[in-house]
């Protein structure tokens, strides 16, 4: 991954399928693969997503990622547009956009993580953003506008209907949202569902529907994610122990962290370390 010239444009390119799945928390966000194929796991749905496809992520959301598409002839690439809730609330509210109607499948509709194929229009308006790349002097006073046609072309589109139940202060998804703000900011503190509930004024049957809808798992299911990729990357980028980073996490019991991340990412945590360094090394060469 490279950060481009263009604010909250980020650039990836891969030249082989990898090895073992990348775990990681999608911020909001809209990505875009050009080429190439990768598959996305959400809690219990996995979503397998190609070339001149485009994947929303309305919501912060730890997934499981893994490029299953890729060759240096045909590389993987993809970009991706971080955005904030505000940016999409104030485009829903310019656009007159606030009318929300169900859909039929309500738990697929709610899913903060949907994928689709590119639109001409997105298409056309993702191209201007990108020509922007080769004409750096013409960033400051134009990027702002591409990016906002960008925004709105996905509001317009196929997956903008499902977007805006998360910028509606008073939707259930809306609500969701501010619990998953709340997991991410204590997520090493002991939390009940009734907690998270009273902090949105929902009952705890309302919240654990509404949640799992948006997720793909019970809001402490999403926190023990939250720990487990936190205690992955400790291990992996500052070298801590197995043992140390499960207490720095929230776990009281080393043993019963190394049963949870086995039973998650398929290695204890020392297999699984050494084979991302493995992995890592190979990708540089």
């Amino acid at each position: 991954m490279s950060e481009s010239a263009l604010p909250g444009l980020q650039l990836y390119r891969a030249d082989e399928p990898t090895a073992t799945c990348s775990s990681t928390v999608y911020d909001p966000s809209i990505a875009f693969l050009i080429q190439g194929g990768k598959t996305v796991q959400l809690g219990d749905r996995e979503i397998v997503y190609d070339e001149l496809t485009y994947l929303t992520t309305s919501v912060s959301l730890p997934v499981l990622g893994h490029v299953v598409e890729a060759s240096p002839d045909r590389p993987y690439l993809a970009m991706k547009l971080v955005f904030s809730p505000q940016e999409i609330a104030d485009l829903v509210l310019q656009a007159q956009l606030v009318d929300v109607p169900e859909c039929d499948e309500a738990s697929m509709c709610n899913c903060g993580l949907q994928v689709a194929h590119l639109e001409p229009d997105l298409l056309d308006a993702l191209a201007r953003l990108l020509g922007l790349l080769d004409r750096p002097q013409d960033i400051a006073v134009l990027g702002p506008l591409f990016r906002r046609e960008v925004l709105y072309r996905v509001l317009m589109g196929e997956l903008g209907l499902r977007m805006r139940k998360f910028a509606m202060v008073d939707h259930q998804a809306s609500r969701v949202s501010r619990v998953i703000a709340i997991l991410k900011d204590r997520f090493t503190e002991p939390l009940r569902v009734k907690e998270l509930a009273d902090a949105v004024n929902m009952s705890e049957s309302a919240l654990f529907r509404s949640f799992k809808d948006v997720t793909r798992m019970s809001p402490l299911q999403f926190q023990k994610r939250l720990r487990l990729y936190e205690a992955r990357r400790l291990m992996l980028g500052e070298g801590l122990e197995a043992a140390t980073a499960s207490f720095r996490v929230g776990y009281e019991s080393p043993s019963h962290f190394s049963r949870e991340y086995s039973r998650l990412f398929g290695a204890s945590p020392r297999s699984d370390v050494l084979r991302q360094r493995a992995e890592q090394l190979k990708s540089l060469g």
